[in-house]
């Protein structure tokens, strides 16, 4: 089956991608189903898939890693020419590491790719054979996370103080959430311009400081030293044990990032048209990491007041990004102002695709679920990875708010054949 179309739609006969993205986003037909693929830090691939996808392609040029922490590869212009993608993403001035994406220099990985890497990226394994970054590549500073020889991705170091709660003072766990600087202003002012003028894509972005409790930003990796609690195991309990200390964290955070945001506005407008907003993983694939009162409770206030002021003020649609069954959450992440959910993880409990669409489509746009990258992509035969790609088509179009992206990133060493075959199930020529 080919890309789902509606035969109504009221549309020219090729749309472009930004038109093709802001008609889904506001539940009107289209001509085909956009599709993501780089535009946020989920919806990618490690760099090693980018790499044997531009060969397959007959692409030249080593592959850059734009995202060290994931090991994702840029989705450079070329590549998202070739393969139809409707999305194109604002990078960040610094990475995850604190440190720019610039000064590239040549570097394997584990699984022998030939990859570009940030000038201040450690290349040098230590004596375990291990990969240890550290935050804003400064090698003076404690290690803050760890690739272990063979690996493919890095892991937070957890560099927690020892905790005296009659000492805790919130303002710590707010160190990361300062006011922009004017540099970094212009950094996105600039870039958001350059996409906007020279491509036909929808732009999205991720601006700092809106993620409440994201655990793979309460470690900090990009602190040289950071204080509060940034322990992943004591920021769970903290959300239970301390949960008058976590509000007033996030009361701050939310307070920060609407005083950023009105300047991140100034700066590049509505030239941006989705954002990344919060990456707060609440489901595991089984069960909830806090129920539906806990999270309107401890999350949805503050989300509503940055979404508020987002949709009081801007174009933008926010995006919430939780893996899992967090169907019993739905209803309060549209309550909380989001517009999009990601990565869609239907193979979660309660996260059946039909269902979904017959309970909230209409109501939430699905950023996600377009193919399973636990099973099917990775382990699945290439008519496997078809079927599935055009089931769902099929079924999250039918409201018409779907963008198709993988469930989540595309993992290292899935088979290039089973990629391809998810392309050619889009209607893509590869």
């Amino acid at each position: 089956m080919d890309e789902h179309t509606d035969d109504k739609a009221d549309t020219k006969a090729v749309l472009t991608g930004r038109e093709r993205v802001l008609r889904v986003l506001n539940y009107e037909p289209v001509d085909r189903v956009p599709v993501d693929l780089g535009g946020t830090p989920c919806s990618g691939a490690h760099v090693s898939v980018v790499a044997n996808l531009r060969k397959a392609l007959g692409l030249a040029g080593p592959v850059k890693v734009s995202e060290p922490y994931q090991m994702l590869g840029e989705v450079a212009a070329d590549l998202l020419e070739a393969l139809g993608i409707d999305v194109v993403n604002l990078p960040s001035p610094k990475n995850f590491f604190g440190f720019e994406n610039a000064d590239w220099k040549k570097w394997r990985t584990f699984d022998g790719t030939d990859v570009l890497v940030p000038g201040k990226f450690n290349t040098e394994p230590g004596p375990d054979g291990d990969i240890l970054m550290y935050p804003q590549g400064d090698r003076s500073a404690p290690a803050s996370a760890r690739m272990p020889e063979g690996g493919f991705y890095f892991d937070s170091i957890i560099r927690q103080k020892p905790i005296d709660d009659a000492k805790l003072n919130p303002a710590d766990n707010l160190e990361e959430f300062g006011p922009i600087s004017d540099e970094d202003l212009r950094f996105y002012e600039r870039r958001a311009a350059e996409l906007y003028e020279n491509t036909d894509l929808a732009i999205a972005a991720g601006f700092p400081g809106t993620a409440f409790g994201d655990i793979a930003l309460v470690p900090a990796p990009w602190l040289k030293d950071p204080k509060g609690i940034r322990d992943i195991e004591e920021w769970y309990i903290s959300t239970v044990a301390r949960k008058d200390y976590i509000m007033e964290v996030f009361a701050g955070q939310a307070e920060i990032a609407v005083k950023n945001l009105e300047r991140i506005y100034q700066a590049v407008g509505n030239k941006v048209h989705v954002v990344f907003l919060d990456g707060t993983d609440l489901a595991a694939q089984n069960t909830l990491f806090c129920s539906p009162d806990g999270y309107r409770e401890l999350y949805l206030p503050f989300s509503k007041k940055i979404n508020d002021w987002i949709h009081a003020n801007t174009d933008w649609k926010a995006m919430k990004h939780c893996c899992g069954g967090c169907e019993p959450l739905l209803e309060g992440f549209i309550e909380a102002g989001f517009d999009i959910l990601n990565p869609v993880q239907t193979s979660a409990r309660g996260m059946d695709p039909q269902t979904l669409v017959d309970k909230y489509g209409g109501r939430i746009v699905f950023w996600g679920g377009g193919v399973d990258t636990q099973k099917t992509l990775p382990f699945g035969e290439p008519e496997e990875v078809r079927r599935q790609v055009s089931q769902r088509v099929e079924i999250f179009s039918q409201k018409k708010g779907f963008v198709f992206n993988t469930i989540h990133n595309i993992q290292c060493n899935t088979p290039l054949e089973n990629v391809l075959a998810m392309f050619e199930a889009l209607g893509r020529k590869v």
